[in-house]
């Protein structure tokens, strides 16, 4: 009961005091005396100077009741309190909020749930008003940490605990608006604070049975889930946290999200993780996202030596991020996540070749072996975020990228990349080959440029073509899946999937467009280095099925997107040459190999003659598939692909109908029009660099050149006749027979074009390769032991290839006419 004084003593009180005694019943239990509520409030809002002193008492009165534990009139002095708090808005309710907010801590001190509940409601109610004038000394520190305790409740009860950790996350919130609000807003933000907030809402968010996987942003809780669900309140007053971030506090509010996934161990799984950072990014404003993915980065590279499990699991949660930001605005980070996760990747590989190296027998090996799987999906989640970033991509910032990346790619015996591989090895050295490759196919997936010489520039097809000499069926692959991705304009590709003898190409609705001339341009430029690599890729001795029918497809997409009559011509002579490399297997290849050359050949060349339609060349094409099909079908990949193929002996009695031939090839091409000289001149692949620097033999080992000094017994009649015979000059025509001038014409218009269109400094830098190419090939072909003859008759027998040609006197040989080819 209250204290009851005498009627003097009562006259003598102060009138405030007199009508705040007056609203308490002498039993709490009939609650709140309204007309002496409304006495009060009247004489609140006439003399606002007495404010404070009337907050003051009811404190006072508050806190004794507290402590005797007399709930009834603690009830009934908050809710005198909310009324008066809510009447009155004058410039003296500053000290009165004082008082308020002095009762709300004691109550919020005490250990009865029911008052702690009380004490957030009134200042929930609290947070809700808006004061005409900002508090320039209130902090609220004792109450963020107050209602982030209330938030980890542990009591016995479960429905207790629910109401309490229920009200303190609507504390946490009540705290949030009224500091955003007020001008000194920034407190809320300091680190001391974020630290206590952040993991109270997460703690309760975790509690959610079964986490939201929703790709798009997640739907707003009802009204009624707001209110008794934790873990739903918990998630809403997070997300209004973040929308009210701004660009100097983001940062605060992101990373007590890291220390509260690293301190539970939630990177793996990591269906919290990848929940919490959905929030996030739907949350923030657009243009802040790059802060978040630049502290997840962070995070990676403060966590790279734990375990890869974690790793990979930050690296998903950064997929998201990205997938979010995509959308939206990125900002500076492109080649900053990009360094980062090629940073990653090597240090995986690293990782992954130490356990291999250091791996045990017996027991141990099991667990190098999940070591190894670990830094697999390490690997996986990182060129998957490469692939699907880049992909979101402008197409200029995309090029970008993909030169980055190739940039990387590390090349036997060039030191042009610019990742260190020092501590790899070869077989780590592969592995980050075949990982870089596989983040380059994904980068380029769904590029579509205009001109090919966009997609496909100097700068970046040297690089690429350079793995593709390289002994590894695995990395010759990924190059040409790349350059699909970059031919292939009109979504052919699928298509084409699978070598095969087509019988109507019309059927596939094959698309494609006139050839532009800037398209042309690339081809006469690069198209004998494509044809070099097709060539040579195809004599491969680790050959699996997959890489001929990428060479197939690579074929066919030039066959498309690329090619004119002079192209096509180019491209019959190269299946031509394939072919008969496969027959006189001078690489001495396995016959299955040889067999798929010969299966890859056919299967071009059908689709090559239905694409142009010739009526001739289709005929022919026809006749030697039906006569394969009934004599030797292990020359049609429909069978030399399938399991357990009979394979023949030999392929030297074979008879000549099995083959395609150049003179039919060239009689029913010339028959409509097409320039047909230069299928009578054999398909020879360009001599480079790029042989030494992929580790393979030279084109240049395959050319014999021997000196044989012979005796003096030749009469010298023969000699003068031999003499006349055969010059250098009538070595160069028994090479070439056919085409020359035609040939001769072409180089001189593409060095007049390429002399007037090309920059200075390429012309330059092309002229410095060639001359010390032509040195070096003169050195090979001069640097014989020629001793001098016993009599004018020594002579010198010159081998290439197949082809032996007649003794010549030495002292009579023409050196200034010598050209190499």
């Amino acid at each position: 009961m209250p204290t009851r004084v005498c009627c003097c003593c009562s006259a003598l009180r102060p009138r405030y005091k007199r009508l705040v005694d007056n609203i308490f019943p002498e039993d709490p239990k009939d609650g709140l005396v309204k007309a002496d509520m409304e006495k009060l409030t009247f004489y609140a809002v006439s003399a606002p100077e007495k404010l404070d002193r009337i907050g003051s008492y009811l404190a006072e009165r508050l806190s004794r009741d507290v402590v005797r534990h007399r709930s009834g009139y603690v009830l009934i002095a908050m809710e005198a309190l909310d009324q008066l708090l809510m009447a009155c808005h004058s410039q003296s309710i500053k000290p009165f909020v004082e008082s308020f907010l002095h009762m709300v801590a004691k109550l919020l001190e005490s250990g009865e749930p029911k008052l702690q509940v009380l004490g957030t409601n009134s200042f929930v109610k609290f947070a809700n008003i808006e004061e005409d004038t900002p508090s320039y000394h209130r902090r609220y520190d004792f109450f963020v940490s107050r209602f982030s305790a209330m938030c980890h409740s542990c009591h016995s009860d479960p429905e207790i605990r629910t109401e309490i950790r229920i009200a303190g996350i609507r504390g946490i919130q009540g705290v949030v608006r009224k500091t955003v609000n007020d001008e000194l807003r920034a407190t809320i933000w300091e680190p001391q604070h974020m630290d206590k907030i952040v993991p109270s809402l997460l703690f309760n968010m975790q509690k959610i049975e079964e986490v939201d996987s929703r790709i798009g942003p997640p739907s707003s809780p009802s009204a009624t889930d707001k209110e008794e669900n934790p873990a739903v309140l918990a998630e809403n007053c997070f997300r209004e946290l973040l929308g009210r971030a701004t660009f100097g506090n983001m940062n605060n509010a992101v990373r007590p999200v890291f220390a509260h996934l690293d301190h539970h161990k939630l990177w793996d799984p990591n269906e919290f993780a990848v929940h919490c950072f959905k929030i996030i990014m739907y949350s923030i404003q657009a243009q802040y996202s790059h802060h978040v993915i630049q502290e997840i980065l962070g995070h990676l590279d403060a966590r790279k030596k734990d375990a890869p499990r974690v790793r990979a699991g930050i690296i998903q949660v950064l997929l998201e991020a990205v997938a979010i930001a995509a959308k939206g605005s990125i900002g500076p980070t492109v080649l900053e996540v990009f360094n980062t996760l090629l940073k990653h990747l090597r240090l995986s590989v690293e990782f992954e070749a130490d356990d291999l190296q250091g791996g045990f027998v017996g027991s141990a090996n099991l667990n190098t072996s999940f070591k190894d799987n670990d830094e697999k999906i390490v690997q996986n989640a990182i060129i998957q975020t490469i692939g699907f970033f880049g992909s979101n991509l402008p197409d200029y910032q995309r090029s970008e990228i993909m030169m980055f990346i190739m940039g990387k790619v590390p090349v036997f015996g060039t030191s042009t990349h610019t990742l260190d591989i020092s501590q790899l090895g070869d077989l780590g050295t592969r592995r980050i080959q075949i990982m870089l490759l596989r983040s380059l196919l994904m980068v380029t997936s769904g590029y579509k440029a205009k001109t090919i010489v966009t997609a496909l520039p100097g700068s970046f097809l040297d690089p690429l073509l350079s793995p593709s000499l390289m002994e590894d069926y695995e990395l010759r692959q990924l190059v040409l899946e790349v350059m699909h991705n970059l031919m292939d304009r009109h979504d052919n590709r699928a298509k084409l999937r699978g070598i095969r003898i087509i019988p109507d190409v019309a059927d596939l609705k094959i698309k494609r467009e006139k050839i532009c001339r800037q398209d042309t341009s690339f081809m006469k430029k690069n198209g004998q280095q494509l044809y070099r690599h097709i060539y040579l890729g195809c004599k491969e001795e680790d050959n699996v099925q997959k890489n001929y029918e990428l060479l197939y497809t690579s074929l066919a997409l030039i066959t498309i997107e690329l090619a004119n009559e002079e192209v096509v011509i180019d491209l019959i002579r190269l299946a031509i040459a394939l072919q008969d490399s496969a027959i006189i297997n001078e690489d001495n290849l396995p016959m299955f190999h040889r067999c798929g050359i010969m299966a890859l050949v056919a299967a071009y060349l059908n689709f090559v003659s239905q694409m142009i339609a010739v009526p001739a060349f289709c005929q022919h094409v026809s006749k030697v598939i039906e006569i394969r099909t009934m004599e030797a079908p292990y020359f049609l990949p429909e069978h030399i692909f399938r399991d357990k193929c009979m394979l023949p002996k030999s392929l030297e009695k074979h008879e000549k109908d099995l083959y395609f031939l150049t003179n039919k090839i060239a009689e029913s091409l010339g028959g409509s029009g097409y320039s047909v000289e230069r299928l009578s001149v054999p398909y020879v692949p360009q001599v480079t660099d790029e042989d030494r620097l992929s580790r393979r033999k030279s084109i240049v080992d395959t050319v014999s050149i021997q000196v044989d000094i012979l005796s003096n017994n030749v009469p010298s009649d023969d000699v003068v006749s031999n003499t006349e015979e055969i010059t250098f000059e009538a070595l160069k025509k028994a090479i070439d027979t056919s085409g020359m001038e035609e040939q001769e014409k072409e180089k001189r218009r593409l060095v007049i074009e390429k002399f007037q269109k090309a920059p200075f400094e390429e012309i330059a830098a092309q002229c410095e390769s060639k001359a010390n190419l032509l040195h070096d090939r003169l050195a090979q072909i001069l640097e014989l032991t020629i001793r001098p003859p016993p009599s004018p008759s020594g002579t010198l027998t010159i081998t290439s290839g197949h082809a032996q040609y007649q003794s010549v006197p030495v002292y009579e040989m023409k050196f200034p006419d010598l050209c190499v080819y």
